[in-house]
């Protein structure tokens, strides 16, 4: 959980991960032997130059279920509530069809801090959510509305998200989300500054591979070099 470290260093660990590539951070999970942690390649950024996702997690489960419409969804707003500066909310719940917030639940999630949204649902208000700089990665986007449909029923513990390699990942609160152009991916808290180091490590050494090859290496010269790239 995050609550073990003092909320600068968290933020400054989420601040590093802005400058890692999701590619290196998967790679150094196999190394680490967490092969498993990628998320679907369904989930996309809405709109499509809404930027890296970067922060950590914060769960919250959901269900279609009919329901009087009339009071919306006093649960999805006590869930929101609890958001914290830094943090993803992570939308887990069977909800095909519809949309699990759009833009006003955006910026009141932003209003607390929180960075960015990865929705295993759907979204809407796309254009207004991408005005807010405000990354969201989901797996559609629709104009029908959760209210009376689709409901939130817990948040803060541990929930399945659809999975690139497996049926589906855990995510857990204190996980560390990232999503960049390649996809979105589940570091679990315990190997999370490890992680973050070794991909530092990883894309520096990209660097010089670019630099290299961009001044006249080969590329059969790069790998003896180098090893895999």
């Amino acid at each position: 959980m995050t609550s073990t470290l003092d909320p600068a260093t968290a933020e400054a660990i989420r601040q590093r991960f802005l400058a890692v590539d999701a590619a290196n951070v998967a790679d150094v999970l196999d190394t680490l032997g967490l092969p498993d942690q990628g998320l679907a390649p369904s989930f996309a950024p809405f709109p499509a130059q809404a930027g890296k996702l970067a922060g950590w997690a914060f769960t919250i489960r959901g269900e279609l279920t009919p329901y009087p419409a009339g009071g919306g969804d006093p649960d999805k707003m006590a869930a929101c509530a609890r958001l914290t500066p830094g943090t993803v909310s992570v939308w887990s719940g069977d909800g095909a069809g519809v949309c699990f917030f759009g833009e006003l639940i955006a910026i009141g999630m932003k209003e607390r801090g929180c960075v960015g949204a990865l929705v295993d649902g759907g979204i809407r208000d796309v254009a207004w959510v991408g005005k807010q700089q405000f990354p969201v990665y989901a797996r559609y986007r629709t104009p029908v509305q959760s209210i009376g449909r689709w409901k939130v029923t817990g948040c803060d513990s541990p929930v399945p998200m659809p999975g690139a390699t497996v049926a589906h990942v855990t995510v857990s609160p204190g996980d560390f989300i990232l999503a960049d152009e390649d996809g979105a991916i589940c570091i679990p808290r315990a190997v999370v500054e490890a992680v973050l180091e070794q991909a530092e490590a990883l894309g520096a050494r990209e660097v010089l591979i670019r630099e290299e090859l961009a001044a006249g290496l080969s590329l059969s010269a790069a790998l003896a070099k180098f090893g895999a790239v």
